[in-house]
């Protein structure tokens, strides 16, 4: 039976997600050079476009549909068939099951944008959008089916709550994997154009992470506010940790460091929001913060043009969250228990899911960018680099003075 509250509740979840995406591209837009800025917002937009389409179309039943030997899910879906008002008797009981469908859309539309702080300045947008296209249906669908459809991972007794392994990890190893395919650009200087941009992204993102990982318990319950407490705490204990990290390293408390440490703490605690206690979600901000700040100084020695942080903000962070919520879930937040409860079968079994969904990202998205550099060109020349990509690429310059 429909409960309007939980359906108004996932409802308003799916519009704070859907603001991320423009999120994104802010803080994306902010932290690249003026002359890229509309390249690599348009990349996050487009998403919103294009991964909508493909999600009605096609990738929904992929994820969804009926499992098909653990791999992935069956057809039934498609065209949106059947897909309708009545609720549907695995995902979200209370709400219409096209409320669970435009819900689990956003988190479609928002993970491969994430990949493209990777490789901002490198990829020319015809080929990003058979990129996302082929990305969307051959890793992020199989992925979000074997973790939340039913498939092989669900079946190990792995969790993750809103998209740990599914989102974060996923695209933070494509972003690695696409640096070593695309290589360096020719000027990797690391030139932030608007840190006031990187601040109104960070803050629709922060506010869409509400709905992000709330919306996930998908009904207006206990565990949807534990887990909005839980990533309100982690994110800012997360902030905290890196600003004193880089105010102690780097002689400076940076006001980008301050806002990287948030998002790497809202990435962690994704997958245990509403499986922990407050007092781990705690920890798990700082654990977060301390990792993939020095994550981020080992890309910079090990000399990986990862331009926007990708693989140490997001991969490193999902992978942080997944493996510290097989430690710390506890029974009474959400039904499962931990290592510190005891629990040795959920700690190995998240372990084995985030090998499993990193490696899958990582080989994964090589494969795609290899196979379609060996078809076409795939990046931007040195010219339009060192012009203006948004001049050369979209025909449109973000600041005409």
């Amino acid at each position: 039976m429909i409960n309007s509250g939980s359906t108004a509740f996932v409802l308003i979840s799916s519009a704070l997600v859907a603001l991320m995406t423009p999120g994104l591209a802010f803080f994306y837009g902010g932290l690249v050079k003026r002359k890229s800025v509309l390249t690599i917002m348009m990349q996050s937009f487009i998403s919103m476009g294009l991964v909508t389409v493909l999600w009605a179309l096609l990738t929904f039943s992929l994820a969804f549909g009926t499992d098909q030997g653990g791999l992935i899910g069956g057809m039934e879906y498609v065209m949106m068939n059947g897909v309708g008002f009545e609720p549907s008797t695995v995902y979200g009981t209370e709400i219409p099951f096209v409320a669970f469908f435009v819900f689990q859309m956003m988190f479609a539309i928002i993970t491969p944008a994430l990949i493209t702080g990777a490789f901002t300045e490198r990829m020319n947008f015809k080929s990003y959008l058979i990129f996302l296209i082929l990305w969307s249906i051959l890793i992020y669908a199989p992925l979000a089916h074997w973790v939340w459809g039913g498939g092989f991972i669900a079946k190990l007794g792995a969790i993750d709550f809103a998209g740990g392994t599914v989102v974060h990890i996923s695209a933070g190893m494509a972003a690695l994997a696409s640096v070593f395919v695309l290589g360096k650009r020719k000027n990797a200087e690391h030139l932030p154009h608007n840190v006031t941009y990187v601040a109104l992204g960070v803050g629709l993102l922060w506010f869409g992470w509400y709905g992000f990982n709330a919306g996930s318990a998908l009904a207006a319950n206990g565990q949807a506010a534990m887990a909005f407490a839980n990533t309100d705490i982690a994110a800012s204990m997360a902030m905290v940790t890196w600003l004193l990290l880089s105010w102690m390293v780097d002689g400076k408390p940076s006001m980008i460091g301050a806002l990287t440490g948030a998002v790497a703490g809202l990435v962690a605690i994704t997958p245990g929001a509403g499986y922990v206690t407050p007092s781990s979600s705690f920890i798990i901000g700082i654990i977060a913060a301390v990792c993939c700040f020095y994550a981020i100084k080992f890309r910079i020695k090990m000399d990986w043009d990862d331009a926007l942080d990708v693989w140490g903000c997001h991969g490193v962070g999902g992978i942080v969250g997944s493996v510290l919520t097989g430690v710390f879930a506890a029974k009474e937040i959400g039904g499962f228990s931990g290592l510190m409860e005891g629990n040795m079968a959920l700690f190995v079994a998240n372990i084995e899911a985030t090998i499993i969904a990193g490696l899958f990202a990582f080989i994964g998205t090589y494969a795609i960018l290899i196979i379609m550099k060996a078809m076409m060109n795939i990046g931007v020349d040195e010219a339009a680099e060192k012009d203006s990509l948004d001049r050369i690429l979209h025909g449109e310059e973000a600041y005409t003075f």
